[in-house]
């Protein structure tokens, strides 16, 4: 699948202000498993759980989405900055329904690169 802008939020322990990111995310052949800033975030489908996808080295849980037109990609109940690789903020400008970033809103960093063979690697270990 192409790498798509996506807007992802930690949740675990954090409600709606757990950190937050926006930036291209990468998926495996079967869409089930998304590659974000050196993660591997698995679709839950489970119901009654904060988020929709689970760290699979860790567990925790985080909330992924495509980014919004008007910008309000954080939950209403949420606050904090969002991280938005510097990378993307192009793109994501022509996306959405304002022309800058809002410094009160946007921290601008770099998203580090996913090793997707670790996470296959780790995912297909026999079990002993």
């Amino acid at each position: 699948m192409k790498p798509e802008l996506k807007y992802i939020e930690l949740k675990s322990g954090f409600g709606d202000t757990g950190p937050a990111w926006i930036g291209m995310a990468e998926f495996s052949k079967s869409g089930q498993t998304v590659y974000f800033n050196g993660k591997a975030l698995k679709n839950s489908n489970a119901q009654g759980i904060a988020g929709n996808y689970y760290d699979i080295e860790n567990g925790d849980e985080y909330w992924i989405s495509g980014v919004k037109k008007n910008g309000a990609d954080r939950h209403w109940a949420g606050g904090g900055k969002i991280m938005i690789d510097r990378n993307v903020i192009d793109l994501y400008l022509s996306l959405v329904d304002f022309n800058v970033l809002d410094k009160n809103r946007f921290e601008i960093v770099e998203i580090l690169p996913t090793d997707k063979q670790k996470f296959t690697e780790l995912e297909n270990q026999k079990l002993s």
